[in-house]
């Protein structure tokens, strides 16, 4: 068999160093996170993009072969799907460029077609499965007692990533050893890179805590957490900037997230894509953040809705100008 392309959730995994085999299994051993090969088809020559382990992005064309694992998208802006809709044919799609697999149930009209994929089987060794969760180092579960500030979103694409690098950016300017985590979301390397990028000593997501996807059972969620917030702690950062990818009313696990960290917060950053949306949040979960930030931010028009709507502070975080306050905000919630 041609070598498949390690998508980016192999990352914590030894497929890409250890021989494995390909067997199809029957629909009742299929789980969340497992590994599994499948082969490009049907996509008519076009070139697809994938993310690899360490983030690069390559393209892959029909008939070449991936390794992506098993799990659950549930994308308001983009696409919808599971590895439970996979059907008797095999079929099935990329959820996400990082190999988070399983069939799109429900797709944007503003989105190309998804990459169609056809089943080849499961990542065997010595007759075992190969899974994400399968593939942790055991690690000594240390208790997290770090500073956190947490960027929230109204939805996806909100700017809780944008914000974040800005304030990884300006806490390791000060001298101060950052973190970076996203606790809940869909795979995606490259938003993690982009922190450390900023400036974070070091990245982490669900995916080091064996989850392709933070879109599972809750009880696995608050299994899998705790590992994650060990290997954080293990670095033994000055502060964490934690991201809740999409928002925490979707079915990623965010409300779970937030009750595991709360007694650490110490800033909390709404990044909300129009005023409006931040009264939505604001009547949801009946708190408010310190601050908001995103597109309900990009002008002073908004900056002032916001404020009028809510009686919140906003601030534009594109804009440098807006870093000093942001820096004083911060300094004074993390007691520096």
């Amino acid at each position: 068999m041609t070598n498949p392309f390690m998508t980016s959730v192999t990352r914590i995994s030894d497929l890409s160093t250890r021989g494995f085999e390909t067997r199809s299994l029957p629909r009742e051993q299929w789980d969340t996170g497992d590994y599994v090969v499948a082969r490009v088809s049907n996509n008519h020559g076009r070139l697809s993009s994938l993310e690899l382990p360490d983030g690069r992005m390559t393209e892959v064309m029909e008939d070449d072969l991936l390794v992506g694992a098993f799990g659950t998208r549930a994308a308001t802006l983009e696409a919808v799907g599971d590895w439970r809709a996979i059907g008797a044919s095999g079929e099935l799609n990329a959820l996400t460029a990082a190999g988070l697999l399983g069939m799109v149930t429900s797709l944007s009209p503003f989105l190309s077609a998804p990459m169609r994929l056809q089943y080849q089987g499961h990542a065997m060794r010595n007759g075992d499965k190969l899974t994400m969760r399968g593939s942790l180092a055991p690690i000594e579960m240390i208790d997290f007692d770090i500073p956190v500030i947490l960027i929230v979103g109204t939805s996806m694409s909100a700017g809780k990533t944008t914000s974040g690098r800005v304030i990884v950016h300006l806490l390791s300017k000060m001298g101060l050893k950052v973190v970076g985590a996203k606790l809940t979301g869909a795979a995606r390397y490259r938003d993690m890179l982009s922190f450390k990028d900023a400036g974070a000593s070091a990245v982490y997501d669900f995916v080091d805590a064996g989850l392709p996807s933070s879109a599972v059972d809750a009880d696995l969620y608050r299994e899998a957490l705790p590992y994650l917030l060990s290997l954080i702690a293990q670095q033994q950062p000055d502060v964490v900037i934690a991201e809740a990818g999409a928002s925490p009313l979707e079915p990623y696990n965010g409300e779970i997230a937030k009750e595991m960290i709360r007694d650490h917060v110490r800033f909390k950053l709404l990044c909300a894509q129009d005023p409006y949306a931040v009264v939505g949040v604001q009547q949801a979960f009946q708190r408010a953040p310190d601050l908001v930030a995103g597109g309900a931010a990009n002008t002073d028009a908004g900056i002032a809705l916001v404020h009028k709507l809510s009686g919140l502070n906003a601030l534009n975080l594109m804009d440098p100008a807006s870093h000093a306050q942001l820096a004083e905000l911060l300094c004074k919630a993390l007691d520096r």
